[in-house]
């Protein structure tokens, strides 16, 4: 009589990799629809928690899984293998978060001017739901930032307010800061006019061209001597370019030019509001920039690392300094 040997099968081992899958399929899910589509910050924070939690309670099964196999030859030994990679990349986001929870200042809004911060030109408005944010930044937060990030200061830069527009726009548009279409495409759309012709017109015939050459005013009279030369000669500078343009009245009446924008984290896509503010002061531009959460009140220290990389940009952009 042919005995045959039946392996008992672990059921927790397979129900730790549905778990597990189910948590990487929710994940990416949300994952997609934060990053490219309409869900929001807190709610994807609160479904990356959820994955979080199944992956945990997917761990302890895989490990009875394996147990049982040690003990009783039962099969569930490469599912309760599979249940534990699975659960590991949300597990590991959750874990990073709480990392720089805890060793990142709780800061949401940084500025290199702590004095003086940049206004908001529209203040950033958004459903904080779950996430509470504070309705403004207290004195304390900002003797905080000074203390942990001394770096992030005002810069000034040689040079006229156009070049330094232009070297915030491109250095921008580097680092994915968007800054609002209306405040920039503002007199795009006008052209500049050309200058009314001064060419006498034919129908004055003769008594035009008589008039014209009795007049000294129009036509000198010829001499021999040149024209003395001056001691300084101007060199012509560059005209702003449209954009700047249509904002140079404002810079004007207030003393500062503002440009304020949004970014997304490139991975995670975690929103935030930037404003950038160009104040001219005799033959230099003086720039200071403020950045802030849209969501929660801590930042896990993103804003932070969002100006100390856009400021060492734009000094290698306009003063040849080699980022670090």
């Amino acid at each position: 009589m042919t005995v045959r040997f039946v392996r008992p099968v672990s059921s927790s081992a397979y129900l730790a990799k549905k778990m597990a899958w189910s948590s990487l399929l929710l994940l990416a899910i949300a994952f997609a629809a934060h990053r490219f589509g309409p869900l929001t910050t807190p709610s994807f924070l609160a479904v990356v928690i959820l994955c979080a939690v199944l992956g945990f309670l997917s761990i302890p099964l895989a490990l009875h899984g394996l147990v049982q196999l040690w003990t009783m030859g039962a099969q569930g030994g490469v599912a309760s293998a599979r249940a534990m990679l699975l659960a590991l990349p949300a597990i590991a986001l959750l874990a990073v978060g709480m990392y720089l929870s805890e060793t990142r200042p709780p800061l949401f809004d940084v500025t290199t001017d702590i004095a003086d911060p940049p206004a908001w030109q529209k203040q950033p408005v958004a459903d904080q739901l779950w996430l509470s944010q504070p309705t403004f930044v207290s004195p304390a937060s900002r003797e905080l930032q000074e203390e942990t990030y001394p770096g992030i200061t005002s810069r000034r830069y040689e040079g006229a307010l156009d070049r330094v527009y232009d070297a915030v726009i491109k250095v921008a548009a580097a680092n994915r800061i968007k800054f609002d279409k209306d405040k920039l495409a503002k007199g795009q759309s006008q052209k500049a006019k050309p200058a009314a012709s001064r060419t006498p017109q034919s129908g004055a015939g003769a008594n035009g061209a008589a008039s014209s050459a009795a007049n000294p005013a129009v036509n000198p009279p010829a001499t021999d001597a040149a024209p003395p030369v001056p001691d300084v000669v101007p060199i012509p500078l560059p005209r702003p370019s449209p954009a700047l343009a249509s904002l140079l009245p404002q810079a004007q009446a207030k003393g500062d030019l503002s440009l304020q924008g949004s970014m997304r984290t490139f991975i995670l896509g975690l929103p935030f509001d930037v404003v950038i503010r160009l104040r001219e002061e005799e033959k230099t531009v003086l720039v200071d920039m403020r950045v802030a959460s849209r969501y929660g009140s801590h930042d896990l220290g993103l804003s932070a690392g969002i100006a100390q990389t856009y400021l060492r940009a734009l000094d290698a952009e306009l003063l040849g300094i080699a980022p670090e």
